[in-house]
């Protein structure tokens, strides 16, 4: 059983009902879920290129058609509200969903609108994106801006909520940041490592560091741009390699998975972080092909136990911990 704790499910939803079809997650996603052996995945808002133009209107477009999905699919879908309903959701059968946010910026300035998000169900969010928003700075922002006041009011209020604190796809000020001005476990739920693939998406061994002091979680990012910065050697091996890094560097409690695939994305969304023409990481290029990953762990020496803690029990741990 695999946990996926990142997937942009909720963007090709609304991507799709904006054309006119329903069941998008039975038709276009359930079957590679199935071959794949995932049970359920944070499945996140994302205002997506290009209505990253106009946040607060993309949101409330993905809520409209995150909420239809749901209702119509309540027999493949247990949305997690409470640390019960992902055993729930194994005795059903159904894919174990939290609602999570990547990036803030469609809230503005309003960081009221969090609770009305966790009412809707959202139990994870990062502050931002790659962009710089009112609450804190992505990767392609100012290296030297990090969390704005206002994004430590809403640190504050997320871990009184109950929603999970995401790093990934934050500059390094405000990872700091965000380490200093919070006191509950956070995670990083799509990132690698910055000692084997040096961009600025993918962690240092000190970030590393500071996320197991705090008990915290990195998902393995399948992204093939954050695997290698040689295009050869952007395959499943040297994906693995970092699993074996951040196993080395956190220990492995610490690690799981968070795959970000995009083979379901549009191109005038994919365009924006996608350099030229890519299929994915080589041997892993899709959610249906977990078992080439799971064989490659195993040919590694990583135990049954050790396969269960990274597929799926860590980040459990994690939902008993801060939902």
């Amino acid at each position: 059983m695999i946990f996926d704790c990142h997937g942009d499910i909720w963007t090709d939803v609304t991507v799709q009902r904006s054309k006119g079809m329903k069941n998008i997650i039975k038709n276009r996603h359930l079957d590679r879920f199935k071959k794949g052996n995932i049970i359920g995945g944070i499945f996140v808002l994302w205002t997506d290129p290009p209505h990253d133009k106009t946040p607060r209107k993309r949101l409330l477009e993905m809520v409209e058609a995150t909420a239809a999905e749901i209702m119509e699919n309540q027999d493949i879908l247990r949305i997690i509200l409470e640390k019960e309903d992902f055993n729930k959701a194994l005795n059903e059968e159904k894919l174990a969903v939290i609602i999570g946010a990547e990036g803030l910026s469609g809230i503005g300035k309003n960081i009221d609108l969090i609770n009305a998000l966790y009412l809707f169900g959202l139990r994870h969010a990062s502050l931002t994106w790659n962009e710089e928003n009112l609450l804190a700075t992505g990767v392609r922002g100012n290296p030297k801006r990090g969390v704005t006041e206002l994004g430590k009011k809403a640190l504050h209020l997320m871990e009184q909520l109950g929603v999970i604190v995401d790093v990934s796809h934050a500059n390094d000020k405000t990872f700091w940041d965000i380490y200093e001005n919070t006191t509950k476990p956070f995670i990083a739920s799509h990132s690698n490592c910055r000692a084997l693939c040096n961009v600025k998406r993918n962690l240092s061994d000190e970030q590393l560091k500071a996320i197991r002091e705090r008990d915290g979680f990195i998902g393995l990012n399948s992204f093939n741009e954050f695997v290698h910065l040689d295009k050869d050697k952007q395959d499943l091996k040297h994906l693995v390699n970092h699993l074996d890094h951040m196993v080395e560097i956190m220990g492995v409690d610490h690690v799981g998975f968070g795959f970000d695939f995009f083979d379901f994305l549009e191109n005038n969304t994919t365009d924006d972080f996608v350099e030229g023409n890519t299929i994915g990481t080589l041997g892993f290029e899709n959610a249906s092909k977990t078992h080439n990953l799971i064989e490659e762990m195993k040919n590694r020496g990583y135990s049954k136990e050790d396969i269960e803690k990274i597929s799926y029990k860590n980040f459990y741990r994690i939902i008993e911990e801060l939902i």
